[in-house]
C-alpha cells in the first residue's frame, strides 16, 4: 500500500483535473483513437470503483464517500449509494460555516421534484434574495448552486430561497355562519 506521503495532496489533485479537461477539450476537437481509448479507460475504471463499493460494508462507503475526490467519483459513474437530496444536503451543510462567516446563513429545505432548495439568510451582506441579490448574496447564492449539483447532479436545479424575512402569517380561517347578523338576547335590549 502506498504511503501518505507519496500521495497527491488536494491542490495537486486540483491541477491535475484542470490540465485534465484541458486535455479531453483537445482531444474532442481531434476525435479517434485517443478519446474512444479515454472512455474506454473510464469505463473499466467505474465498473472497478462500482465493485468496490458494492463490496463495501457501510462503514466503509462512509469513508469512500467523505473522500471529496471519491465521492465525485461515485457521482460521475452514478454508483454513489447515498440518495442526491442527501448528498445535496451535506453539501450545503459544508458551505454553512463559510455563510456564517460572513454574518448570514444557509439551510437546507429539501427537493422538490428534481429542484434542490435551500434558504439562504444573507444576514450582513445585503438583503433577502427576492429582488436580486445584491453582489455578496449572489456569490452565496453562485457557490450553492455549483456545490448542490457537483454533489448531486441528478437533480435539474437549485432555487434559493429567500430567508430570514418575516412573513405575515396567514389569515385565520372564520366560518361564514359565524360573521352574519348578530342577536342581541331579549334581557339585553
Amino acid at each position: 500500500m502506498p504511503d501518505a506521503a507519496e500521495r497527491l495532496t488536494d491542490p495537486a489533485v486540483e491541477a491535475r483535473l484542470a490540465r485534465l479537461d484541458e486535455a479531453l477539450a483537445g482531444l474532442e476537437s481531434a476525435p479517434g483513437p485517443a478519446l474512444e481509448a479515454v472512455r474506454l479507460l473510464t469505463e473499466v475504471y467505474g465498473e472497478a470503483l462500482a465493485r468496490i463499493v458494492d463490496g463495501a460494508d457501510e462503514r466503509l462507503w462512509r469513508r469512500l464517500a467523505g473522500d471529496e475526490l471519491v465521492e465525485h467519483l461515485m457521482v460521475l459513474h452514478d454508483i454513489h449509494p447515498q440518495p442526491p437530496a442527501e448528498r445535496a444536503a451535506r453539501a450545503v451543510e459544508r458551505l454553512r460555516p463559510a455563510v456564517r462567516e460572513r454574518g448570514g446563513d444557509l439551510v437546507w429545505a429539501g427537493v422538490e421534484g428534481e429542484v434542490a432548495r435551500v434558504r439562504l439568510d444573507p444576514g450582513g451582506s445585503g438583503g433577502g434574495c427576492g429582488g436580486g441579490c445584491g453582489g455578496g448574496s449572489a456569490d452565496i447564492a453562485a457557490a450553492v448552486r455549483a456545490a448542490v449539483l457537483a454533489a448531486a447532479p441528478e437533480l435539474g436545479d437549485v432555487e434559493i430561497v429567500p430567508g430570514g424575512e418575516q412573513r405575515a402569517p396567514a389569515p385565520a380561517f372564520v366560518p361564514l355562519n359565524t360573521v352574519g347578523r348578530r342577536t342581541v338576547p331579549q334581557e339585553a335590549r
